[in-house]
């Protein structure tokens, strides 16, 4: 009984399905980012309101989010929502509910990260006579932006795993291509394979460019430190 099939293996590693599988996968983690990094923005925001409506609402959502796991909200937003006359279709699913679910985590991420930035600069800049969103944009957000990219980096190597998920609602991606393969050709071990290597092959290139971009932030941190210093 023959356990591993190489030559089905090699064939499958550089198969046009799954490659536009793989494809997927990678614009799906692109976009739901943004819109997560975009809604994560205005929940932070939200959070540190001193409207206790808005702060309530920041929190409820983070909560709900969080609580709950991707593969339940994906469920109820594919096929719970369409008994109430709400439809999507199943890309528009997949990133609605990706990004919903990322940007309760970075919500938190940012929110962290303009918590780091000392009250004396803000006040610095209300003493100069600047908005509080002029504030936020040249002075808080700058140096935030270097503490959130550590976290945020992690969270992109997560979601490219997690997209995985979306084959629930048939998705095709990454996943969701190895499993049809597999109903068909009856390889399991061989396709599942193929899938770790590409998900191992996208995060690690993401982390190469994780590092590049920490350390040109870091970098930009240490001559502005020298700068003050002179």
């Amino acid at each position: 009984m023959q356990i591993w099939n190489w030559s089905g293996f090699f064939s499958y590693l550089f198969n046009p399905y799954i490659l536009n599988g793989v494809l997927t996968t990678v614009w799906l983690t692109v976009v739901s980012l943004i819109g997560g990094l975009f809604l994560g923005f205005v929940i932070a925001l939200m959070r540190r309101s001193k409207m206790g409506l808005m702060t309530g609402i920041a929190k409820f959502y983070i909560w709900l989010f969080r609580g709950t796991p991707l593969l339940v909200q994906l469920i109820v937003i594919y096929t719970a929502l369409p008994q109430m006359g709400i439809r999507f279709s199943v890309i528009e699913a997949a990133l609605l509910g990706l990004a919903l679910n990322e940007a309760a985590y970075l919500a938190e991420i940012i929110r962290a990260g303009i918590n780091a930035v000392p009250e004396g600069q803000t006040r610095a800049g209300r003493a100069l006579g600047m908005t509080e969103r002029s504030i936020m944009r040249h002075i808080v957000m700058p140096q935030a932006f270097k503490i959130i990219i550590p976290p945020l980096g992690n969270s992109v190597n997560g979601l490219l795993k997690t997209t995985s998920v979306t084959s629930v609602i048939s998705m095709e991606e990454l996943l969701r291509r190895t499993q049809v393969l597999i109903q068909e050709k009856f390889m399991v071990l061989e396709l599942f394979a193929v899938a770790a290597i590409y998900y191992l092959l996208l995060t690690t290139v993401w982390d190469f460019v994780q590092r590049r971009i920490e350390k040109k932030f870091g970098q930009s941190t240490k001559q502005l430190s020298l700068d003050e210093q002179r």
